[in-house]
């Protein structure tokens, strides 16, 4: 018995000491820091989130995010353009590391990529012609509506429209990129459009959309965004839940908001919940 307990005392310090001595898998953190490069999926056709300077160069708050984060890392950073549908493949398939693209935090996505804390707040808004007289939400019921396909509000207004417009004759229509929306009800093959409150002040300091205003805002309730990236990544989501938190206490997230929207970024917090 004694043999017997000395050998079990020793397979079991062998078997720790195994253990002990077998590296940790690399994860995606690993891979970023190994790699010299940090790959960020942004919409650049989502102002003034995301878009293209005059000199064609990927500009924008999601971008300068993206290039905070990796100065942070000790990392390059590589901005990877992408429409609103190619977000989360652009992550499955490993063309990048990180999606931090305004992403809208739903239970439906979070099925497929994991999310981070919220970094930023929206509001869904209509936009319309200058001389529409639509005054009230509930007015787009008999309007056709366009709105960038894959993205919450496309969503929000196709269940809403489907639970509270059940006699309405409108239609929805989608486009593939934001621009695409703004130029139709620019030119009128749509009634009005669907954006963000951002989007839709940035656009109407353009001369391009001079014809448009901003309309009703919707009641979908805010549009709470995080980072998204691979689901199983626990270590790298919680690296990066840390950066925005960082990011938002020193103040950086908020300097960022004022250069690129203008006034105090909103309150992150919910109440009641502690993130």
């Amino acid at each position: 018995m004694k043999n017997t307990t000395v050998l079990g005392a020793f397979g079991a310090l062998a078997l720790l000491g195994a253990t002990l001595a077998t590296p940790a898998a690399a994860d995606k953190l690993d891979d970023v820091l190994g790699s010299g490069k940090l790959r960020c999926a942004v919409v650049l056709d989502f102002p003034p989130m995301g878009y293209r300077d005059a000199n064609n160069e990927p500009a924008g708050m999601d971008v300068d995010i993206c290039k905070d984060l990796a100065s942070r890392m000790g990392v390059d950073a590589e901005v990877v353009g992408v429409t609103w549908a190619e977000r989360i493949p652009s992550l499955i398939s490993g063309r990048t590391d990180v999606a931090i693209a305004s992403s809208s935090d739903s239970l439906e996505r979070a099925q497929t990529v994991g999310f981070t804390i919220p970094y930023m707040v929206f509001q869904f808004q209509s936009l319309l012609p200058a001389d529409s007289e639509i005054t009230e939400w509930d007015q787009l019921k008999d309007a056709n509506v366009g709105v960038a396909v894959g993205t919450t509000y496309e969503s929000e207004l196709t269940d809403y429209s489907a639970a509270n417009w059940p006699d309405g004759k409108g239609k929805i229509t989608t486009f593939q990129a934001e621009n695409d929306t703004y130029l139709a009800v620019s030119q009128g093959r749509v009634e009005a459009g669907i954006a963000t409150d951002t989007a839709i002040a940035n656009i109407l300091q353009s001369d391009s959309f001079s014809n448009l205003k901003a309309g009703p805002v919707a009641p979908f309730g805010a549009d709470i965004v995080g980072f998204m990236t691979e689901r199983n990544e626990f270590g790298w989501i919680n690296y990066l839940n840390l950066y925005i938190n960082h990011a938002y206490r020193d103040g950086t997230l908020g300097d960022l908001y004022e250069t690129h929207i203008g006034g105090e970024m909103p309150d992150l917090t919910t109440v009641g919940v502690y993130y």
